[in-house]
């Protein structure tokens, strides 16, 4: 559970960073890490058509510069664009300057106010330096596509459970998550809109951050159990 969804103590360490969009809108927000990857980025902006709703991307910087055409069709298709450095590198094992610098690096191809530290791994000195800058975005869920070790099942089981109103949600946009993402990602999207959910990007200017006490409030038993009776997935 503290892998899918951050504790309010994690939380408490990072007061500049969104976690959550207002918890009184029932408006999700969709989320892909990693790319563009030739293979795994056309299929989602199709998804993502079919299901009529928009996402943003955190893309690598590295990527981003192998494959510009595909940021671009991100761009046109209307969807928003973050940054997610340059290398992948981890904040929190990494000289501050060498960190900064590698975002810096990302930055040139990438052309952004959104920033996601790759692995959410990150001080708070640095994420206190990149809000200055960027509006530094972790997440509500983490659906855990990229574990191999999960089934699929699984990883859409994992992005219903914790679901609530304003989460930012994770998946990734790469070839190790591609098995999980394409069978969870589609089926969960059209759960939620059979609940009644809709959808925007992180740059969408009408929709508002949750306060302080809901980007920290941990999803509680009376409310996970509430979504389980409504869903019936346990």
């Amino acid at each position: 559970m503290f892998i899918e969804q951050m504790p309010r103590w994690v939380r408490w360490f990072y007061p500049h960073v969104w976690w959550r969009k207002d918890a009184h809108q029932k408006t999700l927000y969709v989320t892909f890490d990693d790319g563009p990857t030739p293979q795994t980025t056309p299929w989602i902006l199709d998804q993502l058509d079919l299901l009529g709703i928009k996402a943003t991307f955190f893309c690598i910087g590295s990527n981003a510069e192998k494959h510009p055409e595909l940021l671009q069709e991100i761009k046109n298709r209307g969807h928003a664009i973050g940054l997610h450095g340059y290398n992948h590198v981890r904040g929190l094992y990494k000289n501050t300057d060498i960190y900064l610098a590698d975002i810096e690096r990302g930055a040139q191809f990438i052309d952004t106010k959104l920033f996601r530290p790759p692995h959410g791994r990150i001080t708070p000195k640095q994420a206190n330096i990149l809000a200055k800058k960027y509006t530094v975005v972790l997440w509500d869920v983490i659906t855990r596509d990229y574990d191999a070790s999960l089934k699929p099942e699984q990883v859409e089981r994992i992005a219903l459970k914790y679901t609530r109103n304003g989460s930012i949600i994770v998946f990734h946009d790469s070839l190790k998550a591609q098995k999980n993402m394409q069978y969870a990602f589609p089926r969960a999207v059209k759960q939620w809109l059979s609940e009644g959910y809709t959808f925007a990007t992180l740059n969408d200017p009408t929709t508002k951050v949750a306060s302080k006490r809901e980007q920290n409030k941990f999803i509680c038993y009376a409310e996970r159990k509430q979504l389980h009776e409504m869903r019936s997935i346990e």
